[in-house]
């Protein structure tokens, strides 16, 4: 059988001290696909990546371990209502419904922006997390938003605890205290969401937000169950600020080592208006450079750097042989430093975005947001509100990091490549 090389010192006692070199280790010295284990593959450049995650059947998503389906009486959601129900949330979340609430969405990149203490030396993730779950919570439920906005935050922290790094790693069946306290969040989220759902269905007023889509029937399913609606909701409601936020932090730290590139974002977005519920797609679309900066933050530093998919069948991948039941690892962070798609691969250069040559829509240029079939729902939203935080905040401040021999954050990849405890000061923009 034709399997793919094994990194010479390689194996997981070496992953787990350093995931990202390895990554890059084994992607120059064995080149698109390389074994780390037996039965367990990495993919490392672009092509390999992509196929990946199109042969959605052969490399299938495996189900959240996150927010895992609520036992109830009734049953499993069957297969063809999570359909109706993802092609409902997309109603709500495709480019055109995002354009359309697009001053919605600046007005909370305001906020923040406006928000932020001058002068000191601020630990940035917390209130850019505040600031998007705020955001993201309004733009999935409205007027409700103010309602279940507490029990969001309750779900990001049983999140958290969760995904923590630990010694031992439990099956999924052991009641641990972590899941234990997961389960009450998604109860606790669940039952208030559904007061809602009920207010909102006798009431004949379904609301315009993504959970009105979902409530509306279909010509084709008709009127989607109230246990799809609650099935998915847990984790979009924390993915519209969770991985949003570690992107946003690195955005920020480039736009403090980078003084020329954050000016340039600063003259962009001062044509922007006043109030920014005035905002625009139009105006949107003209901030060319800050989403070319954005989507290179994005190409360096994906905040989902390494997806996890399991083979069904024996199958070719790249000319190797995969057999059965092995683990494929997705790698976006080596697969978008792959030369042979990027000029100097390792160099922040936004205007590589700004050409032809650049396109995203090219396979394998970019993956941050995955691809395929089970590509992110929440792009085009993730998009705009990266965007409108970026050109918000530069217009207002110079961004810097803290003087001294310190590091400003420390570097995590265990669950999404984060800057931890990243520390940044803004100065009045003169």
């Amino acid at each position: 059988m034709n399997e793919p090389p094994r990194l010479p010192g390689g194996g997981f006692g070496v992953w787990s001290r350093d995931r990202l070199a390895l990554a890059r280790r084994g992607a120059e010295e064995c080149g698109d696909v390389w074994q780390l284990e037996p039965g367990v593959y990495v993919t490392a450049t672009a092509g390999p990546c992509e196929e990946v995650l199109h042969r959605a059947q052969d490399f299938p998503k495996p189900p959240s371990p996150l927010f895992p389906p609520l036992k109830r009486s009734s049953g499993a959601v069957p297969p063809e209502e999570r359909a109706h129900a993802h092609a409902a949330r997309m109603r709500g979340l495709r480019p055109q419904a995002v354009a359309a609430r697009i001053g919605e969405i600046a007005s909370g990149t305001a906020r923040f922006a406006d928000q932020w203490p001058t002068g000191q030396d601020v630990e940035v993730l917390p209130p850019v997390r505040h600031a998007l779950a705020e955001i993201g919570v309004r733009y999935l439920f409205s007027e409700d938003a103010p309602t279940l906005l507490p029990f969001a935050s309750q779900l990001f922290l049983a999140r958290e605890v969760v995904v923590r790094p630990s010694r031992w790693v439990w099956p999924r069946w052991v009641p641990t205290p972590a899941r234990r306290f997961r389960t009450r969040q998604q109860v606790a989220f669940t039952d208030a969401l559904r007061s809602v759902v009920r207010r909102r269905r006798s009431s004949g007023h379904l609301g315009d937000d993504v959970l009105g889509q979902m409530l509306r029937p279909s010509s084709r399913y008709g009127l989607l169950p109230e246990e799809a609606v609650f099935d998915s909701l847990p984790g979009i409601t924390v993915a519209t600020f969770e991985t949003p936020s570690r992107a946003a932090g690195w955005i920020l730290l480039h736009l403090a080592r980078y003084p020329r590139a954050a000016a340039r974002v600063a003259a962009e977005a001062a044509v922007l208006p006043v109030d920014p519920a005035e905002t625009t797609n139009a105006h949107f679309d003209g901030l060319r450079y800050t989403q070319a900066l954005v989507r290179e933050v994005l190409r360096l530093h994906p905040p989902s750097w390494l997806l996890t998919r399991r083979a069904t069948r024996r199958t070719q991948l790249a000319d190797y042989t995969i057999d059965a039941g092995s683990t494929v690892l997705v790698c976006p962070y080596t697969a978008q430093r792959d030369a042979r798609e990027h000029s100097e691969p390792d160099r922040f250069q936004p205007e590589r975005w700004l050409d032809d040559a650049g396109s995203p829509a090219k396979p394998g240029v970019f993956l941050s947001f995955g691809t395929g079939p089970h590509g992110c729902e929440g792009a085009a939203l993730a998009m705009a509100v990266l965007t409108l935080l970026t050109a918000q905040t530069a217009r207002r401040y110079d961004v810097s990091e803290p003087p001294g021999p310190e590091p400003s954050y420390r570097l995590t990849t265990f669950g999404g490549l984060t800057p931890v405890g990243l520390r940044l000061r803004a100065t009045s923009r003169g």
